[in-house]
């Protein structure tokens, strides 16, 4: 059975370049379409099943012609009541073939992900063919090394770099991602580029990362889907995607395609199931 794709997205998850994406990523599946739409990058916050239920009613309206079954996984924090760990709580995932993690905070969802049954399950249904979308704060937390934006930008700390989730490990890659590539959003004033935190602090935390990273910035409304049967990457949206090696960014617009190999050399894992926990 072939790998599922991967989207990322650099945001946009509920607008027209999103929905384009996903309806992309919809046409290729095969059978019923049932989406999973994980609470954990939320999960702190008191709202966290609305965060993630706004995108669920946006995919519910866009592929209203697949008539998808939309579960909300209310996985939100390690040793609660709504425990990442809790067989109950993820059962869901089990059957669905479009997993989606998006808003909220990228540290908090490597700390109540990282070696939980919610995170392994993900990693094997996408080995068994569903579709993994990676939108905002997910999008950083899925990489080898995430950019602690509110650390940062809101708190104050120095720049740092914290351990993601490191996904891409499975197939030989050492891939990081920043979302909001381009944003604007400071105006003339202040540089809310490179996922808020500024072209200069960007640079800081690149210059912490190992050589062999690759980083794949997304710019506002603009996507990647990743096709491990063709071996290509597609840019999709309204601008562009770039390709950072060494701190220096190679940009590839929308409707380009590149081969996985520009991040690295990539492998299937043999046998499909390694490294996943004989429990999952």
């Amino acid at each position: 059975m072939a790998l599922g794709q991967i989207a990322f997205l650099g945001s946009g998850e509920t607008s027209l370049a999103g929905g384009r994406i996903f309806e992309t990523l919809a046409r290729n599946l095969d059978g019923p379409l049932r989406i999973a739409l994980m609470e954990t990058p939320a999960g702190f916050e008191l709202n966290s099943a609305q965060v993630v239920g706004k995108v669920g009613d946006f995919m519910k309206t866009r592929l209203q012609n697949y008539k998808p079954v939309v579960d909300v996984i209310p996985a939100r924090k390690k040793n609660s009541a709504f425990s990442p760990d809790d067989s109950q709580i993820v059962k869901p995932l089990l059957y669905a073939n479009m997993i989606f993690l998006g808003p909220g905070s990228p540290t908090y969802a490597i700390r109540h992900l990282q070696g939980t049954l919610t995170w392994n399950v993900i990693r094997a249904r996408h080995r068994l063919g569903a579709t993994l979308i990676f939108a905002s704060a997910a999008t950083i937390s899925v990489g080898a090394h995430a950019l602690p934006v509110y650390e940062i930008y809101k708190v104050g700390q120095d720049v740092h770099a914290v351990d993601g989730l490191n996904l891409f490990s499975d197939f030989g890659l050492h891939v990081s991602f920043i979302p909001h590539w381009n944003n604007a959003d400071g105006g003339v004033d202040l540089d809310t580029s490179r996922c808020f935190v500024g072209m200069d602090r960007f640079a800081e935390w690149c210059d912490l990362l190992p050589p062999e990273n690759e980083t794949i910035g997304l710019d506002e409304h603009t996507g990647i889907i990743m096709d491990f049967e063709t071996s290509l990457c597609e840019v999709s949206g309204v601008s562009s995607v770039s390709l950072v090696r060494e701190c220096d960014p190679e940009m590839y617009p929308s409707g380009s395609k590149f081969p996985l190999k520009e991040l690295g050399q990539f492998h299937i894992p043999e046998p499909v199931e390694k490294d996943i926990p004989a429990s999952v």
